[in-house]
C-alpha cells in the first residue's frame, strides 16, 4: 500500500503527527505492534497521574480532620483498585486514540516496522508474516525505554522500572528509588503516601536536579517531612536478590548504608528504541546514541525524519508533540518556525508539585546576565493558606537591562497548571513591569505571579 507518510511509533509524538498530517490532506499510515498511545499514554504520562490522584485524595481523607470533617472508622486502602483504576484510564485514553485514527482516516499497522528504503518500510506481524509499504516520507518516532545500570539489572519482580511500578498487585511494606527526577520523584511520592517506607537514593546533591536549586532543596524538605528517606550524593553499590528481601548496600557521604527493600526501583533516566529499525542499514546518521537531524526533524537520509526520544532535546511528552507537527508541516510545504526548546516547560507531579520553563539562576548568571530576581512564598497566598496547601513559592528571573523575563520556577499545589501563564509570556517577550501590570483574580495560587514579578523591583504588596 501507499502512503504520502508511514510514522512508525503512536506516542505523543507519533500519533499528534498522524493526526496533523491528515488534516493536512496526506494519507497516513502509523506502524505500532502494542497500544497507541505509546509509553506515555499507556505506562506514563497518563496512567501515573491517576495513581497520584488516588494518593492525593489519600493524603486528603487522611487529613480530613484539619479541614473540620472528621471521618469514623479505620480509612481501608484498596491498593489492587488504585491500580485497576490507573489501568482502566489508561486503556479509555487508548480507545481515544483509535477514535481519533477513525475520525481521521489514518491507518493504523499493526506491527513492528523497518526502514528498508528510502520510501519503503518492511513490516511483520504476530505470525512473522513480512509485507513492504511504501511512503513518500517516513517518520520514526519509537520512543524509549527505561536505562539499566550494568550492576542492577531489571528483573520485573524484585528490581523493576516504571512499567512494573505502574501494575504492582500489593503494596510493598518497604521500597528503594534509584534516582529522583521526575520519575523516581513521583513514584517515591506515590508509595510514600500509600504507606510504603521509601527511601530515594540521588547521586547528585539535591532531588530534581535540573531544577533550580532553591526548589531542588525545597522538594527535599518536603519529602523529608513526609516521612520519605533522602539520600543524596549517594550511589547504590549493589543489590543482593537472593533472598527473601533486596538487599541494598548503599554508598553515602556519611558511609556504606545498607538496607533491605521488597522492591528497588530504578529510575536512572531512558535510553533510544533504535533497534531493529534499519538506521544501520540506511546509514542514518547517530549523535551521541541519538538520530542527528535538523531544525525540521530531516535525517540525513532523503525522505526519512525523526521525531521525540530518539533525537535530541528534553524526552518530554509535549516536545515529542510539537516537534511531530513541525516535522509534518514542514513536509506539507508549510513554513513552520523550529522549535524553541529555551522554552519548553518541565512538570514533576509530587505534592508539592514542581513546574519550571527557562534560565536557572544559576545558569542565568553562568551565562553572563546581570539579573533581578523575585521569589513570592506561598506562605504569604491566601488561597494557598485556605486550600491548607503552604509549602513553596514562585521565583521568577528577569534580565535587568530591558525586563525580560528569562526563567520561571515555581514549586507548591497545582503549579503545574499555572507553569503555562510563564511559557506564553516568555513567549511574547514579556517584561517584569508588563507581568506587574496585568490583574490576576484574587483569590488564586496565580498571584503568586504577580507578587513574584513585584518583588524583583522592590514593588511585592503581601510579603
Amino acid at each position: 500500500m501507499n502512503y504520502d507518510i508511514i510514522i512508525i511509533g503512536s506516542g505523543p509524538g507519533g500519533y499528534v503527527a498522524a493526526i496533523r498530517a491528515s488534516q493536512l490532506g496526506m494519507k497516513v499510515g502509523v506502524v505500532e505492534k502494542a497500544e497507541l498511545g505509546g509509553v506515555c499514554l499507556n505506562w506514563g504520562c497518563i496512567p501515573t497521574k491517576s495513581l497520584l490522584k488516588s494518593a492525593q485524595v489519600f493524603d486528603y481523607v487522611k487529613h480530613s480532620g484539619d479541614y473540620g470533617i472528621n471521618i469514623k472508622g479505620e480509612i481501608e486502602l484498596d491498593f489492587k483498585k488504585v491500580i485497576y483504576r490507573s489501568r482502566e484510564v489508561a486503556n479509555g485514553m487508548s480507545k481515544g486514540i483509535q477514535f481519533l485514527f477513525k475520525k481521521n482516516k489514518i491507518d493504523h499497522i499493526q506491527s513492528s516496522g523497518k526502514v528498508t528504503g528510502n520510501t519503503t518500510v518492511e513490516v511483520e506481524n504476530n505470525n512473522g508474516k513480512k509485507e513492504q509499504y511504501s511512503a513518500k516520507h517516513i517518520v520514526l518516532a519509537t520512543g524509549a525505554r527505561s536505562r539499566e545500570l550494568p550492576n542492577l539489572k531489571i528483573d520485573g519482580k524484585k528490581i523493576i522500572g516504571y512499567r512494573e511500578a505502574l501494575t504492582l498487585q500489593d503494596l510493598p511494606k518497604t521500597m528503594v528509588v534509584i534516582g529522583s527526577g521526575s520519575i523516581g520523584s513521583e513514584f517515591a511520592y506515590f508509595y510514600n503516601s500509600m504507606g510504603t517506607e521509601v527511601t530515594l537514593v540521588e547521586l547528585l546533591p539535591n532531588v530534581v536536579p535540573l531544577e533550580d536549586e532553591e526548589v531542588s532543596k525545597q522538594l527535599g524538605r518536603s519529602f523529608k517531612k513526609a516521612g520519605i528517606k533522602v539520600l543524596t550524593n549517594s550511589t547504590v553499590e549493589s543489590v543482593d536478590i537472593a533472598g527473601e528481601k533486596n538487599k541494598v548496600k548503599i554508598k553515602t557521604p556519611k558511609g556504606v548504608e545498607d538496607q533491605e527493600a521488597d522492591i528497588v526501583l530504578a529510575s536512572v533516566g531512558i535510553i533510544p528504541n533504535l533497534e531493529g529499525l534499519g538506521i544501520e542499514e540506511m546509514k542514518i546518521e547517530l549523535e551521541n546514541g541519538k538520530v542527528k537531524v535538523d531544525d525540521y526533524y530531516r535525517t540525513n537520509a532523503e525522505y526519512i525524519y525523526a521525531i521525540g526520544d530518539i533525537v535530541h532535546g528534553p524526552a518530554l511528552a509535549h516536545v515529542a508533540s510539537a516537534e511531530g507537527i513541525i516535522c509534518v508541516e514542514k513536509i506539507a510545504g508549510l513554513n513552520p518556525q523550529p522549535l524553541d526548546y529555551s522554552n519548553v516547560p518541565a512538570c514533576t507531579y509530587t505534592y508539592p508539585e514542581v513546574a519550571s520553563v527557562g534560565l536557572t539562576e544559576k545558569t542565568a548568571k553562568e551565562t553572563g546576565y546581570d539579573i533581578k530576581v523575585g521569589k513570592f512564598p506561598f506562605t504569604a497566598s491566601g488561597k494557598a493558606s485556605a486550600s491548607g496547601h503552604k509549602d513553596g513559592f514562585v521565583k521568577l528571573i528577569f534580565e535587568s537591562r530591558y525586563g525580560e523575563l528569562i526563567g520561571g520556577h515555581m514549586i507548591g499545589a497545582n503549579v503545574t497548571e499555572m507553569i503555562a501563564e510563564i511559557v506564553v509570556a516568555r513567549k511574547l517577550e514579556t517584561t517584569g513591569h508588563e507581568m506587574i501590570k496585568a490583574i490576576h483574580p484574587h483569590p488564586t495560587m496565580s498571584e503568586a505571579i504577580v507578587e513574584a514579578a513585584a518583588a524583583a523591583y522592590g514593588e511585592v504588596i503581601h510579603l
